[in-house]
């Protein structure tokens, strides 16, 4: 169980990538006061939390309902996983998600409430996460597995939730570069993961020997 959960925790922080969500979250708050900044960042946490939660649960009974097999899902979430890895690698925003620019990021924060969308969803809670998610649940073996699962999720709400809070020292400290080069590093940790993923979903699926 703590092995599954540790692995379930690393590959869920690694590509939700908290560091690299600062730039947007300081972006889409900077014309917010202190508290309403702390607000959105818990609201946005505990929501991305929430989803995440939900769609391991009944992500592989919906996908079961589409009539998909678990060796497919594994294998289709490995290669967008690989992919989103790649943008991490690749991107200048360092991060896996799209991000506004600062005159977007002005204007929606400008016009209401931004936790939800787009922080929680997609930069948080996006569609690499939630296959992450559904992807663990199938290997997830018993009741202290699942909840191990859980876990891992809840905490990696926890740690967004304390990069948010600590997002302008973090700002300062690291700098525009230092939170590229953090995402970079990401990345390729992420990839090394989703290749396993696509290796795992083969063997289940018969097209490659069991080691």
């Amino acid at each position: 169980m703590f092995d599954f959960a540790v692995t379930a925790f690393v590959s869920i922080l690694f590509l939700v990538d908290p560091p690299g969500t600062v730039p947007a979250f300081i972006a889409l708050t900077s014309s917010y006061s202190p508290a309403r900044r702390r607000r959105t960042a818990f609201v946005a946490c505990l929501a991305a939390t929430l989803i995440m939660m939900g769609f391991a649960l009944v992500g592989n009974v919906l996908f079961r309902a589409l009539g998909l097999t678990l060796p497919a899902f594994q294998i289709a979430g490995g290669l967008i996983l690989f992919l989103v890895a790649i943008d991490m690698v690749r991107s200048e925003t360092g991060t896996a998600e799209p991000q506004p620019s600062d005159e977007e990021a002005t204007a929606e924060a400008a016009t209401g409430e931004v936790a939800i969308t787009p922080l929680a969803v997609p930069l948080l809670a996006g569609p690499a996460s939630l296959s992450t998610v559904t992807v663990l649940m199938s290997r997830a073996d018993g009741v202290f597995q699942t909840i191990g699962l859980l876990a891992a999720i809840a905490l990696t709400g926890l740690v967004c939730y304390g990069t948010f809070r600590l997002a302008d020292p973090i700002q300062r400290r690291l700098g525009i570069t230092g939170i590229h080069v953090l995402g970079r590093i990401l990345g390729l940790v992420l990839a090394g993961i989703a290749v396993q993923f696509v290796l795992d979903g083969m063997t289940a699926a018969g097209l490659i020997p069991k080691q």
